[in-house]
């Protein structure tokens, strides 16, 4: 999936997602319905991932995701609630990021024809150390987000944010640089 080809929908590749999203709904259902203390998240987004997650993570639930096997946390990332993950192009996620409230990581794009609609593009995203990324903001497929940088809330970013700069609007637009 996280390949950048092209998945087109019935396929082989596409019935993986299909079932690898069973998955992510069982063990996301699990995080966001009872009560977990840190090792217990710590467990369950490390089953999530497929691979051990940093003991220093911070997730607040509710946390979605559609696949889960391409989300990649760094160390002293903060999840605040109502996340959305779609993560089957990747998503890579570098140290001391802060992702607020009710983000949406997208990573997957349909085909534009019409008569290919089912079909899907898939390209990772990119976020960089000591990112800060605002509430309701929602990053795009293929972004990468510098080091440093500041998503204002309820941005839509469609474009490589440069690192040390804050971008905000829809789209995204330069405010600044830090």
């Amino acid at each position: 999936m996280d390949s950048g080809e092209l998945i087109p929908g019935g396929s082989p590749v596409h019935e993986k997602m299909h079932q690898l999203s069973q998955e992510a709904i069982r063990i996301t259902m699990e995080i966001n319905n009872s009560y977990h203390n840190k090792e217990e998240i710590i467990n369950l987004m490390s089953e999530l991932t497929g691979r051990k997650v940093h003991e220093s993570l911070g997730l607040f639930p509710p946390f979605y995701t559609d696949c889960g096997k391409n989300i990649h946390i760094g160390k002293r990332v903060f999840i605040n609630s109502g996340c959305k993950f779609q993560d089957q192009g990747g998503i890579f996620i570098g140290d001391d990021v802060l992702i607020g409230h009710n983000c949406v990581i997208a990573t997957l794009n349909h085909v534009m024809d019409p008569d290919r609609r089912a079909d899907m593009i898939p390209a990772p995203v990119h976020i960089g150390n000591k990112v800060w990324v605002g509430a309701n903001a929602t990053i795009l497929q293929g972004v990468t987000i510098g080091e440093g940088a500041i998503i204002a809330a309820g941005a839509v970013v469609n474009k490589d944010v440069p690192a040390r700069t804050v971008v905000g609007g829809i789209p995204a637009k330069l405010l600044k640089k830090i």
